[in-house]
């Protein structure tokens, strides 16, 4: 059924406004002078949910974590997915979440409506939902789904803040010179030729720099504009898009803290997949969509393939040569003990660490090296202007 939101005035002459599901707007109307409401405006809400829709990640862990909360309080599940629809003033939600319970009141499970919102739901929360709900665990199910959603949006966060700290502060400092250049070396540097006096080399190589930024600015956009292109290009095949991120992974610093980055989302959801009973291969082709880099991905899929022909696990992952020894070291600990489960969590938490390490390290080794550069130029324009000050002087003077 279609799900309706409504204005509406109460007994007292104070609007409201709600969602309700019903067959058809006379229906909706009727529901709601049912709940001693006046109905103002009733409208269907979109009919049409394309799986360009999407939700913020923080409402997804909400909408998780309450599920979770009142599916453990017992409640039914479709009472549950009202509950929470009930809960959001947000048009998109109420209709995803409306949808389902109504799929579930048809007969569908509920890993199976979802797999009509793929941009809300991912492949590895489906397996999860369809996993506990086939075990009728969807309780706990939910409740871990809610913890790793968190604990992968606090990684992103970190990745991110690793990353894009440095970039802003290069920006900036690029934007400092720039100004210096085409605007202050200009204005100083212009007096000294009105007054007749011989620029010094320096002086004269950053005045030539600053009459052409415009011209050097253009050239660096259409040098990366260039580059861009060339290499989506080169990535369009897939052979070269996986050689390009394995590339990546070599770079210092930054290819390690992408490696345990994708390494710990790669544990993380290979210990909620199997936690949750399904077969290591299955789990294996699942967690390998998470990773961003294709090298992995690949890697990983082989070894998948390997593991279904009969090889060993262990010996499968450490034919990639991408893990470091101690994940393998672990994962064969928890393999050859029967506690494989328990070694992807240790992992995961293990990775965490070294992500907060790694990030630690990149900022506290860039940050220096920015400040420097950046110094260093401010130092040469200073010295640009400073050296016909004193020239200009020397000959007074003499």
């Amino acid at each position: 059924m279609p799900a309706y939101s409504y204005t509406a005035f109460n007994n007292s002459g104070k609007k409201e406004k709600g969602f309700l599901t019903a067959s058809s707007e006379r229906d909706a109307r009727r529901a709601i002078k049912e709940l001693n409401l006046t109905p103002l405006e009733v409208t269907e809400s979109n009919k049409n949910l394309t799986n360009k829709i999407k939700i913020k990640n923080k409402d997804l862990v909400l909408i998780t974590r309450q599920i979770a909360t009142l599916l453990d309080a017992d409640s039914a599940l479709d009472e549950a997915l009202k509950i929470t629809a009930d809960q959001y003033n947000d048009e998109v939600i109420v209709d995803i979440l409306y949808s389902l319970r109504d799929e579930i009141i048809q007969g569908k499970r509920l890993g199976q409506a979802m797999k009509k919102y793929p941009q809300v739901f991912s492949n590895t929360y489906i397996s999860l939902v369809t996993a506990g709900d086939s075990s009728g665990n969807l309780d706990i199910i939910f409740d871990n789904l809610a913890d790793y959603l968190e604990e992968s949006a606090l990684i992103k966060q970190k990745i991110f803040s690793a990353l894009a700290y440095p970039v802003i502060l290069v920006c900036f400092c690029v934007l400092v010179i720039i100004a210096l250049l085409a605007f202050v070396m200009p204005q100083v540097v212009g007096q000294f030729i009105k007054a007749g006096a011989e620029l010094p080399l320096l002086t004269s190589v950053l005045l030539s720099l600053s009459n052409n930024i415009i011209f050097i600015l253009i050239g660096l956009f259409l040098l990366v504009t260039g580059l861009t292109f060339l290499y989506k290009s080169y990535i369009s095949n897939s052979d070269n898009h996986i050689k390009a991120h394995r590339k990546f992974l070599s770079f210092p610093l930054v290819g390690k803290f992408i490696l345990h980055s994708e390494i710990e989302r790669f544990s993380s959801t290979m210990y909620l997949l199997t936690q949750s009973g399904m077969n290591l291969d299955l789990a294996m082709e699942e967690s390998a969509k998470v990773f961003n880099n294709k090298f992995l991905k690949s890697s990983i899929d082989k070894a998948r393939r390997q593991v279904v022909e009969g090889k060993d696990f262990v010996q499968a992952l450490s034919k990639t040569k991408i893990f470091p020894d101690i994940f393998i070291q672990l994962i064969s600990s928890g393999y050859r003990s029967g506690n494989l489960v328990k070694m992807f969590k240790k992992v995961s938490d293990f990775m965490k660490s070294e992500i907060e390490s790694k990030r630690s390290v990149l900022l506290s080794l860039l940050e220096p090296v920015i400040t420097i550069f950046m110094g260093g130029f401010i130092l040469l324009i200073v010295l640009a202007i400073l050296i016909p000050i004193m020239q200009m002087n020397t000959l007074t003077l003499g």
